[in-house]
């Protein structure tokens, strides 16, 4: 099992689709209300070609999940900010099949990787909602800590939600593990 991650293509959308007509049980505790339309192949091409621009344009970092070749989840860097701030917000997840074998932990790894590596930033952030269990040991595996709570912070599921908020830094010890060229070497100056 190879797991990693890849930039998105609008070639993916037929299989991002079908994967997420597949897992919208599963995901639904995990993720906004989703209405119909978003699990059609126009919706999704147009959320690529969206996710692909803001990519242009340096706001964020879309993502497939691989198993060997085949997607098995989304990952995302967004709202990259550069200027002093140099961070990202990380979001992810993966197919029931997939769950529980230590795919969305590796997937994460490299993520940390493209993050303090080819876009030089110095902190990612992730959230969950207080049940998901499975996501907090996945960051903390990668070096995440949790430095807060943010009340009502994410409408999940149809309703508000309470999140623990983590953070890894680029010279944490996570980061080290994920690249270790990563670690204390500092980002690189680009700014605003």
């Amino acid at each position: 099992m190879s797991a990693t991650i890849r930039r998105l293509s609008v070639d993916d959308v037929e299989e991002v689709t079908a994967l997420l007509r597949e897992n919208r049980e599963f995901l639904a505790p995990w993720e906004p209300a989703r209405e119909d339309e978003y699990f059609q192949p126009a919706t999704q091409l147009e959320i690529a070609r969206q996710s692909l621009d803001d990519h242009a344009q340096g706001r964020t970092f879309p993502a497939v999940i691989l198993d060997d070749d085949a997607i098995v989840g989304r990952l995302t860097l967004s709202g990259i900010t550069r200027g002093a701030f140099q961070s990202a917000a990380m979001g992810y997840w993966v197919s029931e099949r997939a769950n529980g074998r230590g795919i969305a932990t590796r997937a994460v790894s490299a993520a940390i990787a493209v993050a303090f590596g080819e876009l030089g930033l110095h902190r990612l952030q992730a959230e969950t909602v207080f049940a998901n269990a499975a996501s907090q040991r996945v960051l903390a595996k990668n070096g995440f800590r949790p430095y807060g709570v943010a009340p009502d912070y994410l409408r999940i599921d149809g309703r508000w939600q309470d999140h623990i908020l983590f953070q890894l830094l680029a010279d944490d010890d996570g980061a080290a593990r994920a690249d270790p060229s990563a670690s204390r070497r500092g980002p690189p100056g680009r700014a605003a």
